[in-house]
């Protein structure tokens, strides 16, 4: 299982919010490469980068973070919020994501989700499934579609989706656990897709067991800042 840590970006700073409520943003750093090179010299190689803005705006906001992040660590960024169209994906990869995530133009439009899953391959998409009660939200979760999560994720898959980061919107940043159930369900009926856990993840037992339930990956972000999990607590996992 890949450990997966989380920067959260408004404003290019490191913030975290609840729930995705934007008016319960706590600010952690305002030097996120910093954080990510801590990251990267303890071992980590992958980084979940999320701008908020981009999510909030529907256009990618933070691209020099990136760059930055990019340029000056060894890690393998998945860049997610605000990639909206063909221009704001060329952007990001041009400046340095080795992925991106796709999830509200995943709801909104399907045909360009398709097409970018079609050239660039399905190593390079990933399919943004979070949901709040079921139902697949979008726009940095500030909507909520009609859509259910698990057979959102069953039509993606079937249409070449392989990788899937799902958050439980009602667990994110509560540091309640995660949505062991939610996960199990997705993988009985999607048992093919890389299936990446995100939010509540707050302790090493969480995270065993989402290993034990072949979980593909694990984004961690509240926890790591709060303190319930530290970087030596993740080397079991390197």
């Amino acid at each position: 299982m890949e450990i997966i840590p989380a920067i959260d970006l408004i404003d290019g700073k490191c913030v975290r919010l609840t729930q995705g409520d934007y008016a319960q943003k706590k600010e952690y750093s305002n030097n996120p490469l910093e954080v990510a090179q801590r990251f990267a010299d303890h071992g980590i190689r992958r980084l979940h980068l999320v701008d908020l803005d981009g999510a909030k705006q529907r256009t990618v906001v933070n691209l020099s973070v990136l760059e930055q992040i990019a340029t000056h660590t060894p890690l393998v960024v998945d860049f997610g919020g605000g990639v909206q169209s063909d221009e704001d994906l060329r952007r990001v990869l041009e400046a340095g994501a080795q992925q991106v995530t796709g999830g509200s133009i995943a709801v909104r439009q399907p045909e360009v989700f398709l097409r970018w899953l079609d050239q660039y391959g399905a190593d390079k998409i990933i399919l943004g499934a979070d949901a709040r009660d079921r139902q697949v939200a979008i726009s940095g979760w500030q909507e909520k579609s009609t859509l259910d999560v698990v057979d959102f994720v069953y039509g993606y898959q079937q249409r070449g989706v392989r990788h899937v980061i799902c958050t439980d919107v009602a667990k994110d940043g509560l540091l309640q656990g995660p949505s062991f159930a939610l996960y199990d369900e997705i993988r009985a009926q999607v048992p093919s897709v890389h299936l990446i856990a995100s939010g509540g993840i707050t302790t090493v037992d969480d995270l065993r067991q989402l290993q034990t339930n072949r979980l593909h990956g694990a984004i961690i972000g509240k926890a790591l800042y709060e303190g319930t999990l530290s970087l030596p607590d993740l080397t079991e996992f390197l």
